[in-house]
């Protein structure tokens, strides 16, 4: 028998094997029988060889996560083998159940899976793994590796986005097929997860489960690999709390399956199969597999042990997991031909449930035409017509906050729109991200005086839990191409940043709503008024930061957004009122200023300068453009031509051909001046040598809009002053 921490006895290792050698593969008798469940030696054979070359691939890069990939291996192949429905040579198929790696640390847990079950990798892929141009990166990439769902780098947003997996099924089902039967709907499916310790202590975690449970989930199935082991080793350094009783507090369905709980070690797949059967017959809760298991079982001195997590077993231990095995120490990468054979016929299953699957799909077409039509435009990812008819035109010379025209936007496109739906982390009436009219997306249970639920409603409430909202997200536009949006304040994207990471690294089209974006929102003071939140957020690769300087600038952003689909975007909104400029229906031209259709191209020119030729261009974004249209006008009774620019999205602008960006910033206009209020840092390529900058380069105050406007020097005056500055820089 074991120690407390695996350890094997002397007699043990004396003979070169693991404690329990004899029940300890998965090839051991004294297994439950489970009908349901067909499992014979080739599949023991197939779990063997998947922790082998799981160990080989680590050995060969000389890094890697070996242990967890070996360990889980019995469960990762019932799940690809025996309970998903998927198609291995359709990895796109609607109907697919979906399966994320939140320890995406542990990729061969997944990558094996997909060589064995013919998803597109080859062995060679293993042998590559970690390696310059392989399909089997260090984590599991989405949209470089077939069969990856989800970029699960970071911990916890693999389970946090699978929950945004488990709502875009649950409103899709809604859209396309809400009077199906529990079950009987082609656009019923299950999302599956294998999650680890370190998913569950990442706070995100917390935030998405409880918006699970709140949310009823029986379609979201994770098992928790509970090994108790992570790079400190032992996790009761710093984690012992009770994660079944947690999981049961947020309303999950909380099974646990114990494969040590006889004191010997036996990997018990029909316990486990039972456990997702059960899961998936749990319809009102989404559900938690507490799975205990040894990790890097069967290394004869490295199991158990913080050893085995993060590094290669090393010669002499991997030789010994091979004996142990039965496996020829001297090969690597052995694959029996009985095995791939036996495990290739995962694409004919797969196939074969396809096929199943379409029949039923064929028959919801042919009685829902236009439920049919509908899917295939959102598939399609288009926008339906009557896109520019349905957007507000807002009056010029009234005020509105950029915020309450976004709000009246979503409306507009929401009656129009049927897939896009949204809300915010609990500042709905302060974001304004409500589509008029529709229910919130909750069950009905949950319904409160000031909102009425619904399974398949389009008003979505994160609550105070902005992390979880923009995993949630992503985790919805990766399900489908609904499109889908939450909003908080733009001082608080500091708390979803890696969420909004990885939508611009996956390239994936979440939509963030970012309102209070200046130290104009006030008396809240410096804690709530960002300064480098716009330079930081635009410093991250592919996300587009959109900051409009009216209310018409406000729709033709909206439009814009729901037309790109290859990034994720950011809409920087004001709390204040601010001045609707009256505009002409194209380009600039006199004293007429252009369109607001212009911020497709991100920057345009929003007034030119009096007789065409400018002295000086004045650019801004926001809340500030009004202060460069009013220093034109005082700049032109001082004989100073100004053009002002209005620079909606630095990203949308560079996307532009030259001769356009030539022709908005002439090169030969040395002076130019740029306003924002917050850092001055991303502004600097289009200053040159010679600009200046008005800007926030310091922490905020308590006090009113106007007030700190006015203190922290962003004014028209300001800008008059900078543009006579730069004039003489040019000039010297």
């Amino acid at each position: 028998m074991r120690g407390a921490r695996g350890a094997p006895s002397k007699s043990d290792s004396a003979s070169g094997h693991h404690p329990g050698a004899r029940i300890a593969a998965p090839h051991a008798k004294g297994r439950h029988s489970v009908a349901a469940l067909s499992w014979d030696a080739l599949d023991d054979k197939a779990v063997d060889t998947a922790r082998i070359l799981a160990a080989d691939a680590v050995e060969k890069v000389g890094n890697g996560h070996p242990g967890t990939a070996m360990s889980l291996a019995p469960a990762a192949y019932l799940l690809f083998q025996k309970v998903m429905r998927q198609d291995p040579s359709d990895t796109h198929w609607v109907g697919r159940d979906r399966f994320i790696l939140s320890a995406g640390h542990s990729s061969l847990t997944q990558y094996v899976q997909l060589y064995l079950g013919g998803y597109g990798l080859e062995l060679d892929d293993l042998k590559a793994l970690r390696t310059w141009g392989s399909k089997t990166p260090g984590h599991p990439e989405f949209g470089h590796t077939d069969g990856v769902e989800i970029t699960t780098g970071p911990l916890g947003q693999g389970i946090s986005s699978a929950v945004g997996f488990a709502y875009a099924q649950r409103f899709e089902r809604g859209l396309f097929d809400p009077e199906a039967a529990d079950g009987a709907s082609p656009f019923d499916h299950f999302t599956y997860v294998i999650a680890g310790d370190g998913d569950l202590q990442e706070g995100v975690s917390a935030e998405a489960s409880s918006l699970a449970g709140h949310q009823q989930l029986g379609n979201l199935i994770a098992i928790y690999d509970s090994n108790q082991i992570s790079i400190e080793d032992d996790t009761n350094i710093a984690f012992t709390e009770d994660v079944a009783a947690r999981y049961e507090a947020y309303g999950w369905h909380v099974q646990t399956v114990d494969w040590k709980k006889t004191g010997e070690y036996v990997e018990d797949v029909h316990a486990l199969h039972d456990a997702l059967l059960a899961a998936q017959g749990e319809r009102s809760k989404p559900s938690l597999i507490v799975l205990k298991t040894i990790i890097g079982w069967p290394s004869p001195k490295k199991q158990n042990t913080g050893k085995i997590h993060g590094s290669a077993l090393g010669a002499e231990e991997l030789a010994g997991v091979k004996e142990v095995l039965g496996f020829d120490p001297a090969e690597t990468f052995a694959v029996a031909d009985e095995v791939i054979a036996h495990t290739r016929g995962a694409i004919e299953r797969g196939q074969a449930a396809r096929a199943e699957w379409q029949n039923g799909f064929d028959a919801w077409a042919a009685a829902n035409p236009e439920k049919k039509a509908l899917f295939d435009r959102i598939e399609s990812g288009q926008l339906p017509d009557g896109i520019d008819e349905a957007l507000p035109v807002f009056e010029g010379g009234t005020d509105v906050s950029t915020r309450a025209a976004s709000g009246k936007v979503l409306g507009a496109l929401g009656a129009v729109i049927p897939e896009l739906w949204g809300g915010s982390a609990d500042l709905a009436e302060s974001n304004l991200t409500t589509i008029a009219g529709a229910k919130s997306f909750i069950p009905a249970q949950w319904s409160t005086h000031e909102w009425s639920g619904d399974p398949y409603g389009r008003v979505l409430h994160f609550g105070i839990r902005e992390h979880a909202m923009g995993a949630i997200l992503n985790g919805i536009v990766l399900h489908g191409n609904t499109r889908a949006f939450g909003g908080t304040f733009l001082i608080f994207s500091d708390y979803m940043r890696p969420a909004v990471r990885l939508a611009a690294l996956m390239k994936v089209p979440s939509i963030f709503v970012w309102t209070h974006d200046s130290v104009a929102l006030g008396e809240d003071g410096p804690t709530h008024q960002p300064i480098e939140q716009l330079t930081t957020l635009r410093a991250i690769p592919g996300l587009d930061i959109v900051r409009p300087a009216d209310a018409n600038e406000v729709a033709w952003a909206w439009k814009t957004i729901l037309e790109r689909r290859h990034n994720p975007a950011g809409i920087a909104l004001s709390r204040q009122n601010l001045p609707v400029f009256t505009r002409g229906e194209g380009a600039a031209e006199g004293e007429t200023l252009a369109s607001a259709a212009n911020v497709v191209r991100g920057a345009y020119v929003l007034a030119e300068a009096p007789g065409g030729t400018p002295d000086v261009i004045l650019l801004g974004t926001g809340s500030e453009v009004q202060f460069a249209l009013e220093a034109r006008e005082l700049l032109k009774a001082d004989g100073v031509n100004a053009r002002v620019v209005s620079v909606p999205s630095q990203e949308w602008f560079a996307e532009q051909d030259a001769a356009y960006r030539e022709s908005v910033l002439p090169a030969s206009v040395a002076a130019r001046v740029s306003v924002e209020a917050g850092l001055a840092l991303t502004w600097a390529p289009y200053l040159g040598a010679h600009g200046k900058a008005v800007s926030i380069e310091h922490f905020g105050a308590s006090a009113d809009y106007k007030t700190l406007y006015r203190e922290f020097g962003i004014t028209t005056e300001a800008v008059v002053q900078a543009a006579k500055d730069s004039l003489a820089s040019a000039a010297s």
